[in-house]
Formats: C-alpha cells, structure tokens, sequence
C-alpha cells in the first residue's frame, strides 16, 4: 500500500528532483524529507522494496545500503547469541 505517499512533503514537488545526479541534489531532496510526517515510513518501503536508487526517507542510495547492512549484521549477531544462551541454559 503506498497511500501514505500522498502525505508526503514530496507530494507536490517533481520526481526528478529525488532522483539526482549529483550530491548537491542529494542534498536538496534529503532537505524536503527533513520534517516530513512519513519519512519513516517512506524509509521503510525503499528498503523494504529494496529500490537502490533515488533519495527516500531522506536517506541516499549508500545510507540505505549502510542500514541494510547494520540490520542484516545486527540480525546475524542476535541469532548467534541466541544460539549461546540455548547451549549454556
């Protein structure tokens, strides 16, 4: 469901301008999601959906990249202590 996209400061504004090619644009995109109601929501869907392109819950392509990673690493050493706490119980 994308409703929520309707909510969005981004609404009224241009595609294109989430969709730079420079940092400078990066920039001016991540400045529009600042006090946005569903930033966090609109964060969850680009990495939900994995889209690798485009500035989404005023984060870019590589900030998106680092949480997936965070998260992902952060799942692997969850189940690993886990897996301690079962053996030692």
């Amino acid at each position: 469901e994308t409703k929520w996209m309707a909510e969005g400061n981004c609404a009224a504004k241009p595609p294109s301008m989430f969709f730079p090619s420079d940092g400078v644009g990066v920039e001016r995109a991540k400045l529009v999601c600042e006090d946005c109601p569903v930033s966090s929501r609109c964060l969850e869907y680009a990495i939900e959906n994995r889209i690798d392109h485009g500035v989404w819950g005023g984060t870019s392509e590589r900030q998106r990249r680092r949480i997936i990673r965070a998260r992902a690493e952060a799942a692997r050493s969850g189940q690993a202590r886990r897996k301690d706490d079962a053996v030692t119980v």
